[in-house]
């Protein structure tokens, strides 16, 4: 068993207040459908993040007795293993709509035969991590901070995933000493201050071993800022125990970096982990994806950017959809965003308003894109449009 995917071996008994009582849990009717496929599981197994995580739908098989497949989906799932393996925790399944192939969570985890086709702008690498890894499992692009790769596995494998190339096939292996390459090289740069645990997903770890990358990295004395990147408070929220953000509280500040794309991902367990996290004092903010059929309508996005602000996550980025190979249909054109920026900006809270930006192909970073406000510009006179199209003039000081 690869050490870095391995959890404890002691069961999970440290259950919401919310959802388990003394009477019992009480599952909701999608729940109570999905967990019926599962022989002899019961309520409580459900409840327990690492009974989610071994029984991830991984076959057409038993995919096949929860949603009505399509033949694209059914072509998908056959040929799948040659991109990105299926993975898909028994809650979110819960999610899907069983009857509509356009379903927004549905179409986010399930292969479709579109995967397999590829177009000359894609990349197996779009983002130029491999060419800025000093050590295995860190990226050093921008000088101040650092991206630390700490495991290859997610609850589930997202279609557009960025990182495709290396999650879910165990041929990239991060280990304790892989580790402390990455810890080696960090103490010997005192220019990093800055960490982002990411993966995979760093919460697919034990409580011991994330701990131990967390400890570890706060005791270098320049690090002063680390943060973790996850989807799993979305695809797996019973992941979110009390023992998991004690042990975050133990370690503050810590920032959580969280991958939402669409309002219908947000349940009350999904409520319920974000509770946790804010009432434990650590900081979470959104990264969204934005991808076609899921949520390129102004619309949807300004109705996740509300009801991500109604659970105390401060939406921080949407990004244009990487060009990896086989995304073709989840990318939209450029426009579609600045579109949907357009219709925020002004049109709601600035809290609700996240950045636009394009990763550059290649390894550039982080590009912002967004409308141009800026009518003309010459002699210190600049004449700026608002949000309803109204021009403004605004002058320099006078030297």
């Amino acid at each position: 068993m690869n050490p870095i995917e391995a959890t404890d071996n002691k069961v999970q008994s440290d259950k919401s207040p919310s959802l388990v009582t003394e009477k019992g849990v009480k599952l909701t009717a999608k729940e109570n459908r999905v967990i019926n496929f599962f022989s002899d599981a019961t309520p409580f197994d459900w409840e327990d993040w690492r009974w989610q995580l071994r029984n991830r739908i991984r076959t057409k098989e038993v995919l096949s007795k929860i949603i009505n497949l399509t033949p694209e989906e059914d072509f998908g799932i056959n040929d799948c293993e040659r991109k990105l393996t299926m993975s898909i925790p028994p809650y979110f399944a819960s999610l899907m709509n069983p009857d509509d192939p356009t379903c927004p969570i549905r179409m986010q985890c399930v292969p479709r035969r579109f995967e397999l086709e590829t177009s000359s702008e894609e990349m197996v690498d779009p983002c130029g991590e491999e060419n800025h890894s000093p050590v295995h499992g860190l990226v050093h692009r921008y000088p101040d901070r650092v991206l630390f790769l700490v495991n290859e596995m997610c609850a589930m494998y997202c279609r557009y995933c960025t990182r495709s190339r290396m999650v879910g096939d165990g041929n990239r292996t991060l280990s304790l000493d892989t580790y402390n390459a990455a810890f080696d090289y960090i103490r010997s740069n005192k220019k990093i201050r800055d960490v982002l645990i990411s993966g995979g997903d760093p919460l697919t770890l034990s409580d011991r071993l994330l701990e131990h990358i967390i400890k570890t990295l706060k005791s270098i004395p320049h690090i002063e800022f680390v943060r973790i990147g996850t989807r799993v408070p979305v695809t797996l929220p019973q992941r979110i125990t009390f023992d998991l953000v004690k042990m975050f509280k133990r370690y503050a500040p810590i920032w959580m970096s969280i991958h939402f794309n669409h309002p219908k991902e947000i349940s009350k367990r999904v409520k319920f982990a974000c509770d946790l996290l804010a009432d434990s004092g650590i900081p979470m903010g959104s990264q969204t994806v934005l991808l076609k059929g899921v949520n390129d309508k102004p619309a949807i996005m300004k109705k996740l950017m509300h009801e991500l602000l109604k659970i105390r996550v401060r939406p921080y980025y949407i990004y244009q959809c990487d060009p990896i190979l086989g995304s073709k249909h989840f990318r939209t054109p450029v426009s579609v965003g600045i579109d949907i920026m357009e219709k925020l900006r002004g049109h709601t809270t600035g809290y609700a308003i996240p950045t636009l930006v394009i990763d550059a192909p290649g390894g550039g970073g982080k590009i912002p894109i967004g409308p141009n406000y800026v009518v003309s510009s010459e002699g210190g006179r600049h004449v700026l449009r608002n949000y309803a199209g109204k021009q403004f003039v605004y002058q320099d000081p006078a030297c």
